[in-house]
C-alpha cells in the first residue's frame, strides 16, 4: 500500500505544475493534500476528473486559505471533518479517514511563523490533537498521521539548526511537543529507517534559491502507532517532485 503526503501550497497553481499528471503517474492508494486553498467548486476539473479515488475535501471557512484533501483508492468506513473543537475546525486542518486495519489522519498543523497569538494557537492545536488521538487509541484505533506538522524536530531536520533556535518551527517549546507526541508511542517512520541521515528536507524558502542549494527543513512526517511499526515496508521524501515549496513524502505499507 503506496501513500503520499504532500502540502502542495495551493492545488491550483499545484495543477498548472502537473499534480494531476503526478497523481496518475504514482497511482498512490491514498494521497493527502494540505493547504489546498480552495473551495470544491474552485477545484480544476483536471483533478475532479482523476479516475479511481473517492476524494474527501475538508476547506477552512476563509477563502483561499489551508484545506486539506485526502484522495484514497479504496473505500473508507467513515470520513470525519475536523477533531470536534470549532476555533481548529474552522480553519480546515483535518480529515480523518476509517479503515479495516487503521484510521488514517491528513492534518494540516498551524504555523507560528506570524506572531504570539499564532504560535500559542499552533502548541494548543498540538495538545488537543494529541488528546483525540489518544481517546481513539483508547478505543483500540491504530493510527497513520500525516501532514505538515510545520516543526522540525531536530537539528539534523534543518539546514540551520543554529540560525532558527528563536524561529517559529524550531523553538524549544514546539521541539518539546513532538519529543512529548513520540513518548506516547508515535513513530517518525522517516527517522525509524533512516535515524542518522541528514540533508533530508520537505520544505524550502522560496528565497536565495534554498531548494537548489538544499538549505530546508523536514517539517512534513508519516507517524505510526507501535502496531503498525511491523508493516513500514519504507518511508521516503521526494525532493525531486516540484510545484509546491514542499515535496511529497510516501510511505509503503504491506
Amino acid at each position: 500500500m503506496l501513500l503520499y503526503s504532500w502540502n502542495i501550497n495551493g492545488i491550483r497553481a499545484a495543477t498548472k505544475k502537473g499534480f494531476a499528471d503526478w497523481v496518475k503517474k504514482e497511482s498512490p492508494d491514498i494521497v493527502c493534500l494540505q493547504e489546498v486553498k480552495a473551495e470544491v467548486n474552485q477545484v480544476p476539473k483536471e483533478v475532479l476528473e482523476i479516475e479511481g479515488y473517492q476524494m474527501d475535501w475538508n476547506p477552512a471557512q476563509r477563502k483561499g486559505y489551508s484545506g486539506v484533501a485526502t484522495f484514497t483508492k479504496k473505500k473508507p468506513k467513515a470520513v470525519h471533518h475536523g477533531m470536534g473543537i470549532e476555533r481548529f475546525d474552522s480553519e480546515g486542518r483535518i480529515l480523518r479517514h476509517e479503515f479495516a486495519k487503521f484510521d488514517l489522519f491528513n492534518v494540516y498543523f498551524p504555523n507560528g511563523t506570524s506572531g504570539p497569538e499564532r504560535l500559542q494557537y499552533k502548541m494548543e492545536f498540538y495538545d488537543a490533537f494529541l488528546q483525540h488521538c489518544e481517546d481513539l487509541r483508547s478505543e483500540g484505533k491504530n493510527l497513520v498521521i500525516c501532514g505538515d506538522v510545520n516543526t522540525a524536530h531536530q537539528a539534523i531536520d534543518l539546514k540551520n539548526p543554529k540560525q532558527n533556535e528563536k524561529n517559529s518551527g524550531f523553538l524549544p517549546e514546539e521541539r518539546a511537543w513532538v519529543d512529548k507526541f513520540l513518548s506516547h508511542g508515535y513513530i517518525d517512520t522517516f527517522r525509524q529507517l533512516h535515524p542518522d541521515e541528514s540533508d533530508h528536507y520537505s520544505w524550502w524558502t522560496y528565497r536565495a534559491n534554498a531548494r537548489a542549494r538544499n538549505i530546508g527543513w523536514r517539517i512534513d512526517y508519516f507517524f505510526v502507532t507501535p502496531d503498525l511499526v511491523k508493516q513500514v515496508q519504507d518511508a521516503f521524501i521526494s525532493p525531486e517532485v516540484m510545484g509546491s515549496d514542499h515535496c511529497p513524502i510516501g510511505l509503503k505499507l504491506k
